[in-house]
């Protein structure tokens, strides 16, 4: 995702060659960005929902589709499928935090961010202290094209636990990636920086490119504006 793009969204039923790219970015950044200092560790909630069955939630393809990329609408269709039992559960146990991680998770996965956001939302209902899982929600409002949204989710993380690397880091990743704002970045990863002294050296030197990347950012864009003032 290159600086100031918006967020990856996608829609219909087939892949165009420009969603297959955004999507790309999508996956990347589930794995290496958003996320990147505590995906997997949960907390309360998510921890009892990490059963192998939970954690590989990505819908098997159909020994016919192997060479063929499924649209939206087939993953759509996937995740229903597969969700089926823990939705039955969820009849009579609306309210379990555990079993609405575990669903969020599998439409997560199969690029249904709004569903996925909705479940872990409910999730969040129930237990509202659970940051890793605010966290993971954020990122699917992001995807889906909610980036004020992802904000203000994660800027809750924050009331609960103030220096949490991770909410600080995709915070800053929002601002700058969803809102075109890399003062507000700069300013939510030097916090990271100051408040988690003993971050790993890999973390921390690129949360420092980062900050970098974005104060350039910053000084390209004043730039241009400064030039278009002086020609009017």
């Amino acid at each position: 995702m290159t600086n100031g793009s918006p967020p990856a969204t996608v829609s219909g039923s087939g892949w165009k060659p420009q969603q297959v790219y955004l999507m790309s970015a999508v996956c990347l950044l589930l794995g290496i960005g958003l996320g990147y200092f505590s995906r997997g560790s949960g907390g309360r909630s998510a921890s009892k929902a990490g059963d192998p069955s939970a954690q590989s939630s990505s819908p098997s393809p159909t020994p016919g589709a192997m060479h063929q990329m499924p649209s939206l609408e087939q993953m759509k269709q996937m995740a229903d499928k597969k969700a089926e039992p823990l939705l039955a559960k969820l009849k009579t146990d609306p309210n379990n935090a555990d079993l609405l991680i575990q669903t969020g998770r599998i439409y997560e996965a199969t690029h249904q961010f709004k569903d996925a956001a909705a479940y872990l939302q409910r999730s969040l209902a129930v237990d509202p202290k659970n940051t890793a899982i605010r966290n993971e929600m954020a990122s699917c409002l992001y995807y889906s094209g909610d980036a004020a949204g992802a904000v203000s989710a994660l800027e809750e993380s924050l009331k609960n636990q103030p220096t949490d690397a991770n909410s600080l880091f995709n915070l800053g990743l929002i601002r700058w990636q969803g809102q075109s704002d890399a003062a507000g970045a700069i300013t939510a990863w030097e916090k990271l920086l100051k408040t988690n002294p003993k971050l790993e050296s890999n973390k921390r030197s690129q949360v420092e490119k980062l900050i970098a990347d974005a104060r350039q950012h910053g000084k390209t864009k004043l730039t241009g504006a400064k030039s278009q003032t002086e020609e009017h």
